[in-house]
């Protein structure tokens, strides 16, 4: 294939046309595709294109609502931003469940987060105690005007402390620098700190301690263990069924199900994908970093040496008790909260929480989500709600229509929903 010199100075029509002449030629419909996806407001359109690099397009995810969701007696209707079937009404199913239960119980455990500055150093680490010690105060003089907005919010510097790692890697140490953001997700804010220390302590090093020391890199830690939220619901064995024996077989065998993810890891990493369905919708939704969040959060499934289920479930003086805690480093100011249209209504649609409010939302819905996949998973199995989701969008590959969704829709009210079982009703209904 054609290499292409300066790409990003190319126009975006110049950007389709080389694309389309080079690597989609077979693919008649690329331009077509391509542009019914873009913004007809050209004012949208550039904010959008300025999000990243080579814009072509936008691409499309559904933006949708779980409703009836109530958290310390607050009621809220949640956005998600997801394709995966049954997500959505797996979440507003569990938050009617829960709502006519209490609803949600969640608080705020801690929102320290992490940024590191990583440094080898050749010497006795006495001297290197002694000088980390001595130019504390550069650190903060160094980063004033930085952090001086975020101290008028009551965020700001917590500690900076040396970490020897040479028992790990040779020679390595590192600063650990522990921030408090408020209502910011604060990366920018943590590595603009991190590489002004960095500045700082290679300048007094090679004054104090010359040849011994180099930085090798500063940046933030998406692992945040300390910036924590729990969320839990729980209620009387005796309300999960319709008579005690039903309800305490249920609620038996739904804490075998989080058990069986608390020990073996191939049902923990599936178990809390399905924890994520619900978190990163709305992570995405409301503008923050799902990546971020994402590997953190998978980080902290395994800080005990095996990775194990997020959520946790007992009985407890005839109680049913279902918890999670989960790290989740999240911003309701800066990056896209104050540029997309649709983050800002979604967070206006969550009536403009804080980061710690919005914490507690995720967490919920991440429990909620978890809630109606592990129900589903004792009773019905999963793909019975999951597949009836799925229709639409078996019968949509199939191009069918109204007439003949109609009829596929009346015939899976009593009929199991398969790919196959599908692919045979059209066929019957078409010959």
């Amino acid at each position: 294939m054609k290499l292409v010199e300066g790409f990003s100075k190319l126009s975006k029509k110049e950007k389709i046309e080389f694309l389309t002449s080079n690597y989609l030629n077979e693919f008649s419909e690329a331009e077509q595709i391509l542009k019914q996806y873009l913004n007809q407001d050209g004012k949208l359109q550039r904010l959008h294109d300025e999000f990243i690099e080579n814009t072509l397009t936008n691409f499309y995810l559904p933006f949708g609502v779980a409703p009836n969701f109530t958290i310390n007696n607050k009621n809220f209707v949640i956005p998600m931003a997801i394709e995966e079937s049954s997500v959505v009404a797996a979440a507003a199913k569990a938050a009617k469940f829960w709502g006519q239960r209490g609803g949600f119980k969640a608080q705020v455990l801690g929102t320290q987060k992490v940024g590191q500055v990583h440094f080898t150093y050749a010497g006795n680490e006495t001297d290197l105690t002694k000088l980390i010690k001595q130019i504390q105060p550069d650190f903060k003089a160094a980063v004033k005007s930085i952090t001086k907005n975020m101290e008028k919010r009551g965020g700001g510097i917590n500690e900076i402390s040396l970490r020897n790692k040479t028992t790990e890697l040779a020679n390595y140490y590192q600063l650990h620098c522990t921030f408090e953001t408020k209502d910011a997700m604060g990366a920018n804010f943590i590595n603009s700190c991190l590489e002004e220390f960095a500045q700082v302590l290679k300048e007094k090093a090679a004054l104090l301690l010359p040849g011994k020391l180099e930085v090798i890199m500063s940046i933030l830690s998406n692992y945040v263990p300390n910036c924590l939220v729990k969320a839990e619901v729980s209620c009387p064995v005796i309300e999960l069924g319709k008579n005690r024996d039903e309800a305490e077989k249920y609620a038996h065998k739904f804490i075998q199900a989080i058990q069986i993810a608390e020990i073996e890891p191939y049902r923990a990493v599936t178990h809390n994908k399905g924890i994520m369905n619900g978190i990163d919708a709305v992570v995405l939704a409301t503008g923050n970093d799902f990546r971020a969040v994402e590997a953190g959060v998978h980080a902290f499934a395994s800080k005990e040496g095996r990775y194990k289920s997020l959520t946790h479930a007992k009985i407890e003086n005839d109680e049913f008790k279902f918890w999670i805690e989960i790290p989740l480093a999240l911003g309701t100011v800066g990056g896209l909260t104050s540029l997309h249209p649709l983050v800002k209504l979604a967070l206006a649609l969550l009536q403009h929480p804080s980061a710690e409010e919005l914490m507690k939302i995720v967490a919920v819905a991440g429990l909620a989500q978890n809630f109606g996949a592990v129900n589903s998973l004792v009773t019905t199995g999963i793909q019975q709600g999951h597949m009836k989701m799925h229709l639409m969008n078996i019968l949509n590959q199939f191009e069918a229509n109204l007439e003949e969704r109609q009829q596929a829709v009346d015939y899976f009210k009593s009929n199991t929903v398969t790919h196959s079982s599908v692919v045979d009703f059209l066929h019957s209904i078409r010959s």
